[in-house]
């Protein structure tokens, strides 16, 4: 019997550390404040004009570049200091946050212009569902409660809606 308990507590203690893991996402400040009716954002461009939330729920690298061109356009023409730029990634489309992705250097230039790129916790849950673990994001990446019901709050605040 105690042969047994020293076979089996390595294992429930693996299982248990994988519980009780950290979570993978470097910004969860959008997450532990979270309040639909009050929407925050991690860049402050107090003189935009013009709002705009991009939706990324598709797992296709030709999508991604697309959703980035789109941010990248937007920021052109109106310039960084005069709109503000959400793009919200859910679904298979987070695989676009990844820490791996081929987006990731893109992801952080825009980033550093003012973009903002929200996770879908949801998904990363799904996501820990299938890998054993919540996926590693860029580190511009923040954490939303959900991506849908993000997108609702910012258009219920005024944010246009694209969907490349």
């Amino acid at each position: 019997m105690n042969r047994k308990i020293r076979l089996v507590l390595p294992v429930l203690a693996l299982f248990a550390w994988a519980a009780f893991q950290p979570a993978q996402a470097e910004n969860w400040s959008l997450f532990k404040n979270y309040n639909y009716d009050k929407p925050e954002f991690v860049h402050s461009l107090p003189f935009a004009k013009e709002h705009v939330v991009i939706q990324v729920s598709q797992a296709d690298p030709k999508r991604w570049n697309l959703v980035l061109n789109n941010a990248a356009n937007v920021l052109n023409y109106f310039g960084p200091d005069k709109v503000q730029v959400v793009v919200v990634a859910y679904g298979p489309g987070l695989k676009m946050l990844f820490k791996n992705s081929k987006m990731a250097a893109r992801i952080q230039s825009l980033n550093a212009e003012g973009v903002e790129f929200d996770a879908c916790h949801n998904t990363m849950l799904g996501f820990k569902k299938k890998l054993g673990h919540l996926p590693k994001l860029v580190d511009s990446a923040v954490v939303v409660p959900g991506g849908i019901v993000r997108i609702m709050q910012l258009e219920a605040h005024g944010f246009r809606y694209i969907k490349p």
